[in-house]
């Protein structure tokens, strides 16, 4: 029985084996139904209101494995990740909006894809441009190396330049229909709430992967300690950047994704503070965990909506709360923040990790 539903009994005789993603019935059958949750009874009983918020977590998923990768794999500490998001979204609808496109390809729908590609690419690019202090600095410094591409990117470049090609001022309106997949036209929450899923799936297994690669233990050795990684004969500057080149990809599939989500894009959509809770979501979830970035993005984003709704109905007695809300927002993901690091430092995933293990040497979980 247990090594039928239990992986405690299940002995791994290959590297193949042990590394499955699903290594019993027990655990097919929960991605199955995993699988029906998310793409058959969510869609099926939440409404409107609720599937945008599952769209907001998706967001948030996207944005932090960047951040994940960077910081829980390579130790890379970054405060800019949000200007590469800026960067992918603004790619993306420039390429849509502005770029000539052969008409076949605007009738069989491969604008839109082909933006998400190259937005990955250029965000990427300009990640590695502002991760190239990683060769000289860390820590401390590196955090501010980093800020910077949100102030030189999003302030100077996007806001003062990029943002008034057209003569459109700050915004770019994105009309329904302008997002094409093929012939699926993502005009509504609930189709953006599936290209969401593809998206966070996708993602999820390239990095799972990834991760498991010579790529990946060698960002791992290098976040342990870079210079005994040096020693082994791993090239520490190459494999930083392109920790970030990754990251950044990510980043700008993010800010691809998200701008289908939009009836107009405006630097507004990314300020700094974007940066700052991303790299929150990954303290809160986990750092080195990709079920850190999504138990982080589901805490946060799901906290933050129920607080909204538990001060809606009080804004007739106390209209300023409802005026000073992202203020208590911001005070909220402080106390957030200092809670975990006190009562939970090792995240939400270290906790779901034991609660697996319980259940998976039972009865000998003690």
């Amino acid at each position: 029985m247990s090594t039928t539903f239990l992986p405690c009994g299940d002995y791994h005789q290959t590297y193949a084996e042990d590394h499955a993603w699903f290594q019993t019935k027990f655990i097919k059958g929960k991605m199955i139904a995993l699988f029906l949750v998310l793409f058959v009874f969510i869609p099926m009983f939440a409404g409107d209101y609720w599937i945008s918020v599952f769209n907001m977590v998706g967001y948030t998923i996207l944005g932090a494995l960047g951040v994940q990768l960077l910081i829980g794999y390579c130790g890379q500490l970054t405060l800019g990740h949000g200007a590469f998001i800026a960067v992918g979204a603004y790619t993306s609808t420039l390429l849509i909006l502005e770029f000539p496109w052969p008409e076949f390809m605007i009738n069989l729908g491969l604008a839109y894809p082909v933006s998400i590609f190259i937005a990955g690419i250029m965000a990427g690019l300009f990640s590695v441009l502002f991760g190239l202090p990683s060769a000289r600095v860390k820590g401390f410094y590196l955090i501010l190396t980093t800020m910077a591409a949100q102030f030189i990117l999003v302030d100077f470049v996007i806001t003062q330049y990029v943002s008034q090609i057209g003569g459109r001022g700050q915004a770019f309106s994105l009309p329904p229909g302008t997002m094409k997949i093929g012939p699926w036209v993502i005009d509504n929450n609930y189709k953006v709430y599936f290209f969401m899923l593809i998206l966070v799936i996708l993602s999820c297994i390239i990095i799972a992967n990834l991760v498991r690669t010579r790529v990946g233990r060698a960002w791992v050795a290098i976040r342990d300690n870079d210079i005994s990684a040096e020693v082994m004969g791993i090239n520490v500057i190459k494999y930083k950047l392109l920790a970030f080149f990754v990251a950044g990809f990510i980043g700008g599939i993010t800010g691809s994704f998200w701008i289908s989500n939009l009836a107009a894009i405006s630097p507004e959509h990314f300020p700094w503070f974007l940066s700052l809770w991303l790299v929150g979501v990954i303290l809160i979830g986990g750092v080195g965990s990709i079920h850190g970035a999504i138990f982080g993005s589901l805490f946060m984003v799901v906290i933050m909506e129920v607080l909204q709704l538990a001060i809606i109905p009080m804004a007739d007695t106390y209209p300023k709360l409802l005026m000073d809300f992202l203020f208590i927002k911001e005070a909220t993901f402080g106390l957030a923040i200092c809670g975990f690091i006190i009562f939970e430092p090792n995240g939400m995933a270290y906790r779901w990790w034991q609660i697996k293990n319980y259940f998976n040497l039972w009865p000998f979980s003690y």
